[in-house]
Formats: structure tokens, C-alpha cells, sequence
């Protein structure tokens, strides 16, 4: 933070968005002491006692979300923002339908692959590989580490006496959790800002991440694991640079009057294929031609608005052996 400050100045107006790994309080204690005003996700047990709450408030401010004009068919259902005061501190609670299908439909995936799972534990047991409570227990901790969306709502244990396996579902504990699927809650010590504002802030950082992922995943980046510090420093500047990158595209379409975002320019432009040409000879040899597919108008329309060349390459034409 002493960084930021020292690099940007004051910025008046300006607001520090992070995701819920810094919704910790002595997190954000440091926040208010010595940065600007944050907005936060809220960390997702916080969310449990919420649902009633807003619930007997308010229904909550719909905010309508209005599709790509380049990608009319694209779904966009409307995100509903309860809200809530405490204090010094704005909460709402951020729901949408479809991430709510999403949520469960992840959470029943995790619930099927742990029931499968779990019979292997316990046929392992019966046939003596696995006697000593101290590896039983770390392979129970090793079942559920990849189904943590299923996990969390049965308790499973080792009765040593019976030398087996006990599964209890705790079913209150996923009554709750069905009810909070496709919520997620928000926190920000901003108090000029309506529900509207405050989400569509907020969803600015699905943006960064966004242009990070569109660049770590060709690179071969993810996942990460540098050991090096200038190589974590490269990391970050791709990143960075990334999302100019992307930020520079959209302008490029906003400054023609064309409202479009990254995803539906990646998705329109993932037609425009490289191939490449194999051509046997009599001669016993092999001509390989790597060229990029003919532009079709919407590629065209593109490039031409970015004012890049339509030939995304040039043919690179290699003879090969013909391998007997």
C-alpha cells in the first residue's frame, strides 16, 4: 500500500477493489487506516445469516443486463441486490439465476464424484492396505480435498473399534447452502454509492482476471509456480500488460460507436483458424504449408477496426522427409 500511494498519489474519488482473500478484518483495518475506501467480496461464510435479512428488508434493486449489441442471441439474466447497512460499512448481497444454476450444478457434481470416490476408501480398508489411524485419517483429508463444493457437507470419519468407515450428511448445513447458491456478497465503507454502482465496480475486477487468463492460458502460464522473483515480476508485467492490451481493443470500438467486450471479439474471432497443408510428393518428400484461413466479413469488420492486416500471417512453406 505504501507502494501504490508512493507510485499513484492521492487520488480523490479513487477505491481499492480485492477479492475475498483480503476480507480478513485486520486486512481491512489496515485498508481504512492507510489507503482509500475499499470494496471487497465478502468471505462466503459471512453470507449465512444474510439471506433472511435482506429478505425481510427489501427485495433488493434489479439491475437489468443488457447483452453485447454485437452478440444479440447472448442471455444476460438480471442481477437482484438486496442491501443492508452496519455502521460504517454498505453489505449487499449479489444474486443472479443463472449462477445460481451454475453453483448447484458444480455442488451436485463434487456430491456424485465424492459418493464414487469413497468406495474405493473403505475396500482398501477391509483388505488390510490401510490399518494405522495415522494414514486413515490423512487419506479422508485426501478424499475430500478435490470435491470441496460436496465435502463440506458430510462428515466422514473412522470408527476404530468397528474398523469402518461412517458417512452423516449434514443436511441443514446444505438446506443453507442451497438457498445461498448463486449469492455472493460485497462490502465497501463508500456510502455515495447505490447497489448499482457498487456491483458494477466490482465486477471491473472479473475483467483484470479476465485479460490474465486470456494470456497466462496460450503462454502455457497456469498454473503457477515461480521461484524466482523477477520471474513472479514478468508474471505480473504480462498480466498487466494483458489488460492494457484488452482495455486498448475496446476503446478502439467504443471510439466507432460499437459497444463490444473481449469475450464476444475472442468469440467471433476464434473462427480465424491457422491450418496447416501436408502435401506428399512422388519424389518421396512432404511440403508443409502453415497459413492462416480466409477472413470472413466479421473478421474483416475487426481488423479493420483494430487497423490490423487481415493476413495473420504469412504461409511458411518447410519440405520434410517422408518418414518410412
Amino acid at each position: 500500500m505504501d507502494r501504490l500511494q508512493k507510485r499513484t498519489g492521492p487520488k480523490p474519488g479513487s477505491t481499492g477493489v480485492v477479492d475475498r482473500g483480503m476480507a480478513y478484518d485486520e486486512n481491512l483495518a489496515e485498508i481504512r487506516a492507510r489507503g482509500p475506501p475499499y470494496l471487497v467480496a465478502a468471505r462466503q461464510p459471512e453470507r449465512n445469516p444474510w439471506r433472511a435479512e435482506f429478505e425481510q428488508e427489501n427485495g433488493g434493486e434489479e439491475v437489468m443486463r443488457v447483452p453485447s449489441p454485437r452478440n444479440p442471441p447472448q442471455k444476460k439474466s438480471p442481477v437482484r441486490l438486496p442491501r443492508r447497512q452496519q455502521g460504517n460499512e454498505v453489505s449487499i448481497l449479489c444474486l443472479r439465476e443463472e449462477r445460481e444454476e451454475k453453483d448447484r450444478a458444480l455442488r451436485e457434481t463434487h456430491e456424485q464424484r465424492l459418493r464414487k470416490d469413497r468406495e474405493r476408501l473403505p475396500a482398501r480398508i477391509e483388505k488390510g492396505q490401510l490399518t494405522k489411524l495415522e494414514k486413515i485419517h490423512p487419506a479422508i483429508a485426501r478424499l475430500q480435498e478435490p470435491y470441496p463444493r460436496g465435502a463440506r457437507y458430510y462428515r466422514i470419519d473412522y470408527d476404530a473399534e468397528q474398523k469402518r468407515l461412517t458417512w452423516e450428511e449434514d443436511r441443514d448445513k446444505k438446506a443453507l447452502a442451497a438457498k445461498l447458491e448463486g449469492g455472493y456478497g460485497l462490502k465497501t465503507d463508500r456510502q455515495d454509492l447505490t447497489a448499482e454502482e457498487i456491483w458494477r465496480t466490482y465486477i471491473l475486477l472479473t475483467r483484470v482476471e479476465a485479460a490474465f487468463r486470456a494470456m497466462k492460458s496460450p503462454l502455457l502460464e497456469r498454473p503457477i509456480f515461480h521461484h524466482l522473483e523477477k520471474r513472479t515480476q514478468t508474471h505480473i508485467f504480462l498480466c498487466v500488460l494483458a489488460y492494457h492490451l484488452l482495455v486498448a481493443m475496446e476503446k478502439r470500438f467504443l471510439d466507432r460507436g460499437v459497444h463490444t467486450s473481449w469475450w464476444t471479439l475472442r468469440e467471433q474471432l476464434s473462427t480465424h483458424q491457422v491450418i496447416s497443408v501436408v502435401l506428399p510428393t512422388r519424389e518421396g518428400k512432404v511440403l508443409k504449408i502453415r497459413r492462416g484461413t480466409t477472413p470472413e466479413p466479421i473478421h474483416r469488420e475487426i481488423y479493420s477496426t483494430l487497423e490490423i492486416p487481415t493476413e495473420v500471417m504469412k504461409p511458411v512453406k518447410t519440405w520434410h522427409e517422408l518418414s518410412k
